[in-house]
């Protein structure tokens, strides 16, 4: 039939996720967040205590008041939060059974989830060869249905990536200070020399966060006990692209992106962590 079936995520796991973390940390509900943090809005005063940073201090108010008074600031909404799909040849290989690009989706639309909670503006990207799935910037709990939606339209590729034209395309659409997640996966240092020459460009004006899945069947050939010269060989490449990929992976941070490598089990707990640690250190 000449008839097109859009097949969304499955967000059960996601939403039930979400709702945890959202428990564990405080943001409750999508009600305006008055959490003290070391944000930009301004709070309330309270008194000094040591071990408070000395530019917390207000020195007018402390004069007029005749004792040290410090301020206390909320901690920001309305930041900006991209997630940013590779949905290229790598991306869909398997882990454990599931590609990873599908592991990718998930863990997006469970960080999407708790960011639209938390009052800040989503936005989904994906690519491969060149961009494909690209949608505007959304606010609020109800916008997760479109997400979702959008999310549905990333399919598999077996084209190589091309973070260039990705990432620069991305960068054009961007007007305003951004955190980019990007979900993606590289071999060695060579393949990845494109991606490391643009993140530089990015990471100039955004914040940058990649999320890698560890790759469980390399790190099982690494440690596996050998019986045989062909196990040993085994053990030896893998052992070398392991290294290769660290290498990358600390050539990323040198250029001021944040790295995290997570069980495939554990990539959108992982992800949402990192998100709130960062909105509370007020580095979006």
């Amino acid at each position: 039939m000449d008839r097109k079936i859009v097949v969304l995520p499955d967000v059960s796991r996601a939403r039930d996720e979400a709702i945890t973390l959202l428990q564990r940390s405080a943001l409750a509900d999508g009600h305006a967040q008055k959490r003290a943090g070391q944000g930009r809005e301004f709070e309330a005063l309270k008194d000094y205590q040591p071990g408070m940073g000395r530019r917390m201090i207000d020195w007018k108010r402390s004069a007029r008041h005749g004792k040290l008074l410090a301020r206390e600031f909320r901690i920001e909404e309305n930041n900006n939060i991209v997630l940013a799909i590779d949905c290229g040849r790598l991306m869909c290989e398997p882990v454990d059974g599931v590609p990873k690009v599908d592991r990718a989706v998930t863990a997006a639309l469970l960080s999407a989830f708790i960011a639209l909670k938390g009052g800040d503006l989503v936005s989904l990207f994906s690519f491969d060869a060149r961009p494909r799935v690209s949608s505007g910037a959304v606010r609020g709990s109800p916008s997760f249905t479109m997400i979702q939606k959008r999310a549905a339209e990333i399919d598999y590729s077996t084209e190589e990536t091309n973070f260039t034209l990705a990432l620069t395309t991305l960068a054009a659409k961007l007007d305003r200070r951004s955190l980019v997640i990007i979900f993606t996966d590289f071999v060695d240092p060579i393949s990845a020399e494109l991606m490391l020459r643009t993140v530089g460009r990015l990471t100039e004006r955004h914040l940058v966060l990649f999320m890698l899945m560890k790759d469980v069947e390399l790190e099982t050939l690494a440690d596996m006990a050998p019986a045989s010269p062909e196990d040993v060989a085994r053990a030896v490449t893998a052992g070398d692209l392991l290294r290769q990929r660290q290498v990358v992976i600390g050539r990323l941070r040198l250029l001021g992106a944040h790295v995290i490598e997570a069980d495939h089990q554990r990539l959108g707990p992982a992800l949402v962590e990192r998100y709130i640690q960062l909105k509370e250190e007020n580095l979006l």
